[in-house]
């Protein structure tokens, strides 16, 4: 016979065997190294191209934020319980998820502090490098859930596109990348958050005098036409957000963007706007916008 000693040893083992074997693990995020004290299995997803990437590796949050505003995440946001919104988390509901790991990004980190008292919070928020920062995203993510060679062949996927972009873009002249909002214009350069267009793709700017300023530079149809850019890059804003606002095909429609060199030579892209301002540095927001552009730039369009 065993020893009753020995046997409630043997039985306490065997009770917290998993948590006993269980290694820390490193990973990359926006503000450096974390570190966890095991692979998170229960991970909340309060950011939208973080809802984006671990949808594309297959893997299902135990949470997550809605509205995403993103068409291809709706059944997620149908089978997945709800977590709050982006600005709004349902504490109550969190913390009956008892998460291993909570990821934020640019529009909840916010929340920070306040969720740093249900699980280990991971500030995964994309910054202007929306092509790099996702990249890196993708690989954090697989060694957070285990996929790390489904996350190798979607990084290798999103390189191949950004090289076909990048080498459709030379020759392409200079490119300006305008929102809209409605009857609202405004414009983004190299330092902003759609700055990767220019500085990855290696597009020449139309202007180099943009405020740096994260919601752009308020403009008017005028600076278009001073700038008279090559390509003239859109972005609507009211679609990507469901505003019942004036479209940007509407709104572009007047005779001194008509006079520009972009409008002349077809050379308008109207963005997928959700891809690129909501989701943006998700996987497939990413391969999206890409495909978008190598369609739009390629010889037959």
């Amino acid at each position: 016979m065993i020893p009753a000693l020995l046997r409630n040893t043997l039985a306490a083992l065997a009770l917290c065997a998993p948590a006993c074997l269980a290694e820390p693990i490193t990973v990359e995020t926006a503000t450096g190294l974390a570190e966890l004290p095991q692979r998170p299995e229960r991970i909340l997803a309060m950011d939208v191209p973080a809802i984006d990437t671990l949808t594309a590796l297959g893997v299902k949050p135990a949470g997550i934020v809605a509205p995403t505003h993103m068409g291809y995440l709706s059944d997620v946001e149908s089978e997945l319980p709800v977590v709050g919104t982006l600005f709004e988390p349902d504490f109550e509901q969190i913390a009956a998820l008892g998460p291993d790991a909570i990821i934020l990004g640019t529009r909840s980190i916010a929340q920070g502090r306040n969720l740093s008292n249900f699980g280990p919070v991971l500030d995964m928020s994309i910054g202007l490098d929306a092509i790099g920062d996702g990249l890196q995203r993708i690989e954090t993510y697989g060694r957070l859930t285990g996929t790390e060679e489904k996350a190798a062949e979607m990084a290798e996927v999103l390189r191949d596109k950004t090289e076909t972009a990048r080498a459709l873009v030379k020759g392409q002249g200079t490119a300006l990348i305008v929102m809209t909002n409605g009857p609202k214009l405004s414009v983004f350069g190299g330092e902003s958050r759609f700055g990767w267009l220019h500085k990855t793709l290696g597009w020449p700017e139309a202007a180099d005098d943009i405020d740096t300023s994260s919601h752009g530079e308020a403009i008017t149809f005028e600076y278009i036409a001073d700038k008279n850019p090559d390509t003239l890059i859109v972005i609507d804003r009211g679609q990507a957000i469901g505003g019942a606002v004036e479209g940007a095909r509407s709104t572009l429609d007047n005779a001194l963007i008509h006079g520009t060199t972009a409008w002349q030579n077809d050379q308008v892209i109207y963005l997928s706007p959700g891809e690129i301002y909501i989701a943006g540095g998700g996987y497939t927001a990413l391969n999206r916008t890409l495909d978008q552009l190598i369609e739009a730039l390629g010889p037959e369009s």
